[in-house]
This record gives structure tokens, C-alpha cells and sequence, in this order.
């Protein structure tokens, strides 16, 4: 699946337009490197996304076409949030 469609599949991302300026901008990263939204995800891979001044990095879980919201989060591994989070 191609990465943007993956970042907003997996909600990371809200929608697909955004998630491919952030991988134009270099602002998306694929096990350290700066990938282009033709990327082909695959499990294993690990995912650093940076919004801001916040950088979330993730570990891909699952590939799926499509996710309900409920189970989105289930296609990634949180491993940092680099923000502000309101999480205990």
C-alpha cells in the first residue's frame, strides 16, 4: 500500500492530500530515510512523522485497505510522541 494512503488509513494522518505534502516536504520518514508517498509500506517498517515541533514514530503492525476508526490504531505500534501528550 502506498504511504500516504497508509498514514490516512491508519489516521495518522487525517486525509490522504495532506499526508502527501508532509512526504513532499521530507516531514515523514521510513526507517530513517525520507520517503516519497509512492512508498510501499510493509509490516515492519517503522514510520517518524513529524507535525510541528511534535515527531510520532511508529511501527507498522498491519496493512489494510481499509480500517474503522475503533481499529485504526491497531495497524501501528506506537514506540514515541514526541509532543505534548495528555496520556498517563
Amino acid at each position: 500500500m502506498r504511504l500516504d494512503k497508509y498514514l490516512k488509513v491508519s489516521r495518522l494522518i487525517k486525509r490522504r492530500t495532506v499526508a502527501n505534502e508532509a512526504c513532499d516536504a521530507g516531514r515523514v520518514l521510513v526507517n530513517d530515510k525520507p520517503a516519497r508517498a509512492s512508498y510501499d509500506v510493509k509490516v515492519g517498517d517503522v514510520l517518524c512523522v513529524q507535525f510541528g515541533a511534535r515527531t510520532v514514530k511508529v511501527r507498522v503492525v498491519s496493512v489494510k485497505e481499509t480500517a474503522q476508526k475503533q481499529d485504526a490504531a491497531l495497524l501501528y505500534e506506537l514506540l514515541s510522541d514526541g509532543g505534548n501528550s495528555a496520556e498517563n
